[in-house]
């Protein structure tokens, strides 16, 4: 099982998914489009999905609002990867929070599926959220308090960085209990066997 985090789709197009040790016509995505629910510009995915078709990546939609975890492993059976979207995190982890997703995500991850997380997707894989409070749609939590997320690595991200972002990254970095990495659009981090990959356009910006 790998787990892969993107600042967004276009990296994954390029040679994200390539990565994964799987042969473009072997590759059969679950794409996640939930925390699209929290924005009203959807111009990300249409591009995202008409990007997957022009490269030949084959992909079935789901929404896992609403659904059993039943409805969620018949829907990745014939799938090897679980792709989350970006979108606004904090609905994104709302729902994973209040349908117990996470135990579902656990039982696809330990069956061998790859896990892909795309901006909120790649929020949800820290410990907590809590640097997505700088984000584009931060001005929109839901309700959410608790920002504790799933900790499948032992980093919190920044992703979309671009280098006016600098002072505040720094600033929240001082309350963080974690070590924090940055990805700008273009790059991502592999994650394999508890060794984390960096990988893209550029090089890793690290701030001190």
């Amino acid at each position: 099982m790998k787990i892969l985090l993107a600042s967004n789709g276009k990296f994954l197009i390029g040679q994200g998914y390539k990565a994964l040790g799987i042969s473009t016509n072997e590759i059969h995505i679950g794409y996640i489009t939930t925390a699209s629910k929290g924005v009203e510009n959807l111009d990300y995915i249409k591009r995202h999905k008409e990007e997957m078709k022009n490269a030949g990546y084959a992909f079935e939609e789901i929404d896992i609002e609403g659904k059993s975890e039943d409805e969620i492993l018949k829907f990745f059976a014939d799938k090897n990867i679980v792709h989350i979207e970006g979108g606004n995190t904090f609905y994104l982890l709302k729902v994973i929070k209040e349908m117990g997703f996470e135990k579902t995500l656990k039982k696809l991850l330990d069956k061998g599926l790859d896990y892909v997380g795309s901006s909120a997707g790649a929020y949800v894989m820290c410990p907590t959220i809590e640097v997505s409070k700088l984000g584009r749609n931060a001005d929109r939590d839901f309700g959410l308090k608790d920002l504790t997320s799933l900790n499948y690595v032992p980093f919190c991200l920044k992703v979309h960085y671009t280098d006016d972002m600098g002072a505040s990254v720094r600033e929240i970095m001082k309350t963080l209990k974690y070590p924090l990495r940055i990805l700008r659009d273009g790059q991502g981090i592999l994650a394999e066997n508890d060794k984390y990959t960096f990988m893209g356009d550029g090089e890793e910006t690290k701030l001190l």
